[in-house]
């Protein structure tokens, strides 16, 4: 299996509800590190699993309405945890949706499966990972 992987990073504010998420039940802020796992059985003709500059460019505007949020108050998230495990799974449909659409130089149907990790400290960090097709 070959793997490109890209990375950014946002800033957010958040709260939980739940007594499991104690002090995390307040107002909270944090800067993740997200990365971005294209995964495919072969290279293509041009020798890359996808194009690296468009996947960037993706991961970018996935996170972009996220970035210096609270994201308490963005309607789609209303009444869920943003839990860094909610996140990781937002975050890997909105780029399946545009690698099914072949956005990234490569037939999405050549493409195997995503992986999005988010690192929310130095010592913690959660994945999702699932197949395109």
């Amino acid at each position: 299996m070959f793997t490109v992987e890209v990375r950014d990073h946002i800033m957010i504010a958040h709260s939980f509800r739940g007594e499991v998420f104690g002090p995390a039940q307040a107002l909270h802020g944090a800067t993740f590190v997200i990365d971005a796992a294209f995964i495919a059985d072969t290279v293509d003709d041009n020798g890359i699993v996808i194009d690296i500059g468009r996947a960037h460019d993706a991961l970018k505007a996935v996170l972009k309405p996220l970035n210096y949020r609270n994201l308490d108050d963005v309607p789609e998230f209303k009444g869920k945890n943003t839990t860094t495990e909610f996140l990781t799974r937002h975050i890997y449909d909105q780029l399946a949706k545009a690698a099914r659409a072949s956005e990234f130089g490569r037939p999405g149907r050549e493409l195997k499966a995503i992986r999005v990790s988010i690192e929310e400290s130095h010592v913690a960090r959660a994945s999702y990972e699932a197949p395109l097709w």
